[in-house]
Formats: structure tokens, sequence, C-alpha cells
């Protein structure tokens, strides 16, 4: 290879191009490596779009990139992978290398998450202090990023961006490159010890310059729905003189941090973008802290403005893409519960003299999380499939309501089988988050209500709830938060003579002369009303509405309990039934049953999980809502007096109309919960049914075509031997009029007149002889006549002979039983 010097960047991409088809992976990034260390950012600049775009993926997914999202720790290129593209590796040096030179490059709008693509094409720059400075107008439809942007945005895009990936191509997240990665950056950005690492690169001129460096000397306000664009934007933006070097560095932690929410967090409609940004709704709710006036001086909130779910997108993330967010929502309240004791301690008026990182890490939960993503939870809550995969939707939830598990404090990590209690220090964190709390735990019920809980993984999912629900003091810590937010205003105008605004707080009231409570009532309300809408009715947890739900959801319970344990005992009774000849059909002829052969273990064993975990949050959930022991008794023994063989036969809760029968709301609940079924069977012509695993198909299709022509040739015949009433015409309609039974059995089942009416002919039927098991019969009785010195011919007499006779005799005997 020539000097770096005679190399022109054109020539560079186009030798890289080249070999990264015919080379392997390592081959690549070791040459990548050479080249970062070799060459000047000028030549640099036009490889970089291109080699980040070989690596994530094109962002309209045809080109797949590396497959960082499938690429698993049991994989050769997964180490070459992440030592290439580690916070500290070649990739990010390339980074800061060209970060030096503030090159730009154009990221198309059409690409970010719905709301904000249509509020930037609608001319309206979002809220966010991301993308200002970095459109222009009039409107191009591409963003003006610097390196690190650039690269964030590629790399957080690539989790949400459709995929072409190879069929059969799939692996664990937690596990995959992807994942790693994000939590790699989020651990070197954001620290939960000491700095965030200088820049590895450094030029002549000093240190990387930060696109918007921010003082020391001011606070943050410019993240969430508290403070004003105009605020936000002058404070954000306004360059720092004499900024210290750790605060030249933290413009990376919060620029990570803001391309994650966004890209991940912002999928809501543009109505409900529009609301939440909108000057309006913040003067009135800054009026409402403020406490200028009453509401009559507020301006009317838009209709609708309080349901959040009457403004969703149609959008629907993965389980990857939640799980995700799981691991953003853990490490961020690691990251903030690290701030250090004496910053906590201090007075407001200390803040400023932190550190920008403690300062980030004092606001970063409630300023860059926690209204994006309690609308996404809630959209999540309300759209997701009703099955398992929900679980990682929970547990995204429960890791945000308790942030108390990521305190690393020793007194909180207590045995499993004990419940841990809630310190009374996070009574704020409740109140701030009051909605997170008890409107989604409202979703979730709605949710456990409509779904099969004799599964095990669904029972799951309620112990989980009421298992976190009832830690100690977190009913009662949730219980105040309510009784704050529905303290009338009139009593707290007439307590507070004086409020003060402070912006680095949000609007948080830390006078010395207003009272603790009364800032604690300001926070639940403004908590409610930003994420609600002023019209928004509040629904209380351990109100008697919400108590009603709970009701039912027990009874549910105690519904599938029962459920679970007729399952258990058939499923017994069937394992105890079962024999070696059952594959040869000699075991039980039960064809709708589900549960054959070896799913018996696993059937029994889920069985138990689910009586393990329903019988816990039953428990959980009386003590949650203090339910009164004899009425869940009661409830209890009345679901269990129900007789269990007759209701396995009654149909489920029907309404009749021209169409048939309609289920009902509670025939829909006794379905989901297996507690009724309709008896399914074949309707049409028992000749034409589909063939069964017992028989052999070759000879159901013989013995169809045989009896067929049999049954053509002499119908008449047969129809005039089974008319006559003597002892010929009885033996004849037992032989050829065999499908009378189906007809009774029908007339039990609810099908149409129109099917019960329709007339049935004489014929035969051959298809019996196709059975396996009527041909081991048939097998072991000619071994016998063999050893008994019978040829074949007289052998095939005496069975007919033996068959006829024993038909004979049931028939006489069902006559004589029918007679009486």
């Amino acid at each position: 290879m020539a000097a770096p010097a005679l190399q022109q960047p054109s020539y560079i991409l186009a030798n890289l191009k080249a070999d990264w088809i015919i080379k392997s992976l390592h081959q690549r990034c070791h040459e990548l490596s050479k080249i970062i260390d070799d060459y000047p950012a000028k030549e640099l600049h036009a490889i970089f779009p291109w080699l980040v775009e070989s690596v994530f993926g094109s962002l309209d997914g045809i080109l797949s990139g590396w497959n960082l999202r499938f690429l698993q720790a049991r994989s050769a290129e997964y180490n070459i992978a992440m030592d290439f593209l580690d916070a500290s590796g070649p990739m990010m040096k390339l980074v800061y290398k060209l970060q030096a030179e503030e090159y730009k490059y154009e990221f198309p709008v059409s690409y970010l998450p719905g709301p904000i693509k249509s509020s930037i094409h609608a001319g309206v720059l979002p809220d966010c202090p991301l993308f200002h400075n970095k459109i222009q107008f009039p409107m191009s439809g591409l963003l003006l990023l610097n390196p690190f942007e650039y690269y964030m945005f590629s790399f957080a895009s690539s989790l949400i961006a459709p995929k072409n990936y190879p069929p059969g191509q799939h692996g664990s997240c937690s596990d995959s490159a992807y994942f790693v990665l994000v939590d790699t950056y989020l651990k070197y950005f954001l620290p939960t010890e000491g700095n965030v690492p200088p820049s590895p690169f450094s030029d002549t001129r000093g240190t990387v310059a930060s696109p918007a460096p921010r003082s020391p000397n001011v606070p943050y306000v410019g993240y969430g729905g508290h403070s004003t664009s105009l605020l936000k934007r002058h404070i954000t933006h306004q360059p720092s003189v004499n900024a210290d070097p750790a605060a030249q560095e933290i413009w990376r932690s919060e620029t990570l941090l803001q391309v994650f929410v966004e890209m991940w967090l912002h999928h809501y409609s543009l109505e409900m973008y529009q609301k939440l940004q909108s000057p309006q709704v913040k003067l009135a709710l800054l009026q409402y802290r403020l406490s200028m006036s009453s509401m009559l001086c507020q301006p009317p909130a838009p209709p609708g403005s309080g349901t959040l779910h009457t403004y969703q997108e149609p959008f629907t993330p993965s389980e990857e893409h939640v799980l995700v967010v799981r691991l953003l929502v853990k490490h961020l309240h690691t990251f903030s519960s690290s701030l250090k004791q004496e910053s906590i301690s201090s007075s407001p008026s200390a803040h400023s003299h932190s550190s920008p990182l403690e300062e980030l890490k004092r606001v970063v939960v409630q300023r860059f999380v926690q209204q994006k993503l309690y609308v996404f939870l809630q959209h999540c809550f309300g759209h997701w499939p009703l099955d398992a995969s929900f679980r990682a939707v929970l547990e995204t939830w429960l890791s945000y309501i308790q942030p108390w598990r990521y305190t690393g404090e020793k007194g909180n990590m207590q045995a499993d089988g004990q419940n841990r209690t809630v310190p009374d220090k996070w009574a704020s964190f409740v109140q701030e988050n009051l909605l997170m709390y008890t409107k989604l735990f409202q979703g979730f019920l709605n949710r456990s209500m409509r779904t099969d809980l004799v599964n095990a993984k669904n029972a799951l999912m309620v112990f989980r709830v009421a298992k976190v629900f009832v830690q100690p003091n977190l009913s009662e810590i949730i219980q105040k938060a309510e009784q704050l937010f529905l303290e009338p205003e009139h009593a707290i105008l007439q307590r507070q003579n004086r409020v003060f605004l402070t912006p680095s707080h949000g609007g948080s009231f830390l006078s010395s002369r207003q009272p603790v409570g009364t800032d604690s009532v300001f926070k639940v309300k403004s908590h409610v009303y930003s994420l609600e809408g002023q019209d928004y009715q509040y629904n209380l947890m351990f109100g008697p509405d919400l108590r009603k739900n709970v009701l039912k959801l027990i009874q549910i319970i105690a519904q599938a309990r029962q459920t679970a344990k007729q399952i258990s005992d058939h499923s017994t009774e069937m394992a105890a039934n079962n024999s070696f000849l059952s594959w040869f059909g000699v075991g039980s002829s039960d064809h709708n049953n589900t549960f054959t052969g070896g799913e018996m273990d696993d059937l029994g064993e889920g069985v138990k999980k689910t009586h393990e975990f329903l019988d816990k949050a039953l428990d959980y959930l009386c003590q949650i809502f203090r339910l009164n022991a004899g009425q869940l008794s009661q409830m209890m023994v009345n679901v269990g007096s129900v007789d269990e063989e007759g209701a396995s036969k009654q149909l489920p809760d029907c309404i009749p109309s021209e169409n048939g029968l309609v289920l009902t709301d509670l025939g829909r609940l006794q379905i989901i919960n297996g507690l009724r079924r309709f008896e399914i069977e074949y309707q049409g012509d028992p000749e034409l049914q589909p063939i069964r695993s017992y028989e052999n198909a070759f000879l159901v299709r013989l013995m169809f075509q045989i009896s067929s022509f049999i049954n053509a040739r002499f119908g008449d015949h047969m129809e005039g031997l089974c008319s006559r009433q003597d002892l010929l015409g009885s033996i004849g309609r037992h032989y050829l009029c065999s499908s009378s039974k189906v007809v009774e059995q029908r007339r039990k089942s609810p099908v149409s007149r129109q099917m019960r009416d329709r007339p049935q002919r004489a014929r035969l039927s051959l298809r019996v002889l196709a059975s396996y098991r009527t041909l081991l019969i048939l097998l072991l009785l000619y071994m016998l006549f063999v050893l008994l010195s019978f040829g074949v011919l007289s052998s095939t007499g005496l069975i007919l002979i033996v068959c006829f006779l024993y038909e004979l005799l049931l028939n006489f005997f069902h006559v004589k039983l029918k007679t009486q």
C-alpha cells in the first residue's frame, strides 16, 4: 500500500468496498483499524457514512450489515465485532477523530419516529434539544449531525428498522452483540463511578470540542415537558467560555441518552406529541403551578386531551425492542442511585457547584425518560397480544417502578422468600410517578381478566405484579400520593402565600417558608396533569371501582385454579389408562383429547406451577387491597362447589340468534378459563372424515372405493332389507344404517335443523377394516386359528361367524333395553 499522503479518499473507499466482499471480518477489521490510525480525518471523512451503514445496515432495512441483533456470543465473529465497536475501540476512535474537525453528516428525517418526523414536516421544531440547530429551513428532509450524533442515531435506529434476515436466523436477545453493545455504551458514557473517560483522541487544538458544551453553572432545565421551549433553547445552547474538562465531556452522555430515548420511546401519534409540547398546555401547567389563578383563567384543554389511548399510533414494538428499553431503564436507575450522598443532602443553592455528571444523575430519570416511557408502556399495555410474550413489557414496567432494587444497598437485599421493605425516602419518586403505579396497574388488571390464567406463564405474570405491589410500605406510599393529588386546590391556596418556581427542579417549590406537604401536592398534580391533561378524571387505585375489578380478577383466579385441578385429574386418569397398545388405537378413543403421550409430564408440571402462582397471587392481592377473609372464602367455596361433571358438559353462555348461538362476555370468559366448551364433532359424512392417526391411509381410500361400488350396485336392495320389520330387517338396520347413531349425537349438539333433518340412506361401511386396531385383532385371531390347525378360508369363515354372532347379541340386548 502506498504512503497515506498519496492516497485519495475515493481510492481508499473503493479498496474497502472491494475487500468487504472477499475478506473475512477479522481481516476487514484489522485493515480498518490500520487505516483509522494512519490516515488524517480529511481522508477518513468520506469513508465514515459507508462504514456505519456497512456495520449497522441501511436505514430502509435492505442491507443487514453485520447482523448485530443475531450475532451471538458463541459465534466466532462475536469478539471481533465487539472489539471493533467497543466504546474505546477503533470505530469510536474514528468518531472522535472526525469530531475534532467538526464534520457534518446527513440523516434523513423520514427514518425518525413518527411523531418527530410529522412534527418536522409540519414546520414545528421538536422540543428536544437534540434536534435544535440541525434542521435546515426551508425543509430539506435532512438532519445535519456531527459524527458522534450520526453514529448513535444509526446505532439506535438499527433496533427498530425492518431487517431482511436469512430465514431461521434467531437467537437470544440478552447475549446478542447489539444488546451487549447497548449495555457497554451505557456503562461507559453514563458511569456509576467516576467521570466519563476523556476522548482518547486529541489534535493540536486540544480537547475534542462538544457541539454545545454546557456551563457547569447552568442547571438542567431542558428536558421533559416542564419548561418552556424558549427557555430550554436559550439555556441549553448558550456556549460556555470557561467550561471545565468534565463539562466538555458530559455532552456525549447527554447525546447518547437523548438519542436512545427519542429513537426507542418516542412512538405515539402526532396529536399526542403536539398536545404534550404545545405552548397552551405548558402555559396552563405553569399557571397552575404558580397558582396565578383558578381553572377559569387557564385556556380550555383540547377535547380528549386527557386520554392518551385515543392518540396511539399504529406502532407495535418487538420483544427485543422492549428488552433493550428495559436494559436502559435498569441502567438509568443504577446511574441515578449512584448520586453522592453529600449532593443529595446539600441545599438547592449548592447544586450549581456539583459536577455536571452529578447534576445529570439528579434529573436523568424524571427529565429524560418518565414522560415518553409512560406513553410507550401504556401503548404496549393496550396493543400487545394476550400471550406470554407480554412478560417483556411487564418486566420493563416493574423495573421502572422499583428503583430501590438498583441502589446496591445491602439492606435491601434480603432472602428471596421475604419481601423487601420500601424505604420512605422513595415516597417522592412514587409521587412524581404516580400514574406509572396506578394507571398502568389498572391496565394490567384489565389484561389479566381477559387472559387464560390456567397457562402457567400467564399465572406467573399475575404473581409477579402482586408480589411487587405487596411489598411493605408501597401500598401506603401510593395511597398517600393519591391523597395528595385529591387535596382541594383552594386549601392549598389558603396555606400558600408565596410560591417560587425553581427552574432547576422543573417547578419544584423549595422556598424555606413553604411546607413540605404543599411541595408534594404540587409534585403529584404537576405529574398527572402534564401526562394526562387538565381534564383527566383520576381513578383511585384503592377506590371502589378498582376494588370491584380486583374481586372479579380473584373470582377468575379461583375459576382458573378449579380448571387446573380438573385438567390435572383428567391428565392423571389418561396417564393411568395409557398403555403400549395405545399407538394402535386400543387405548382411549377420545379424538378431541389434547394431552396425550409425552405431554403428560409437562402438563402436570405446568398445572403444579399454575396452582403455586395463583395461590400466592390470591394471598398477595388480599394483602394489598385488605380484602375480607370471609368474603374471599365464600367466593372460593362457591367456585369449588360447582359440579365439575355437570359444568364440563354444559355449553358456554350463549344467546340464540338467526345465525345460531352467539357467545356472551361470560361465555368467552368460561372458554378462556376452560370452564366450559363446545363439543366439537365432525358433522359431515362419516365416510369422508379426515384420516385418523390410527388408520392406514391406503386402506381407507381402498375400502371407501369398494364400499361405494357396493352401495351403488346394491343400494336399493339394502333399503328394502332395512325397511323390513322382522329379524333380518333388524340385523340389516344394525349393519347398514349405522349413520343413525351419528344423527342421535347431532341432536344433542347445537347444529342447524337443516343438517339434522338431512335424510340418511342405508349403506355399507368397510372403513373399520382400515384401522390398525382391527388389523391387529384380525392378525391375532388368524395366528390363533393357525395354531389350532385351521386353514385360511376356514379361519376367515369362523371369524365372520363369530363377528356376526357377537353383533347379533349386542343388537338383541340393545333392543331389549330400549323397549324396557
